[in-house]
């Protein structure tokens, strides 16, 4: 495995999927000796991976329709 020009590692998928690691997961990295440990971050009080994504989508929507034609378009 090798750290790209943006100091980026890419985590093998069978390693992603055993731990779940996906996309959106915050992680923390623990120095013990000489090794560095990736590790899942403990959630953060009262947020979660669900949270965190809708403060980032909240008040990004630009389509002037109202409620009622946004809800007849999906029936």
């Amino acid at each position: 495995m090798r750290v790209t020009s943006k100091r980026q590692v890419t985590i093998p998928a069978e390693i992603r999927e055993r731990f779940g690691f996906l996309p959106e997961t915050q992680v923390d990295f623990r120095v013990e000796g000489s090794s560095v440990r990736l590790v899942k971050a403990q959630p953060r009080k009262g947020r979660d991976r669900g949270g965190d994504v809708v403060s980032r989508l909240r008040g990004s929507a630009d389509v002037r329709m109202s409620t009622d034609e946004i809800m007849a378009l999906t029936r």
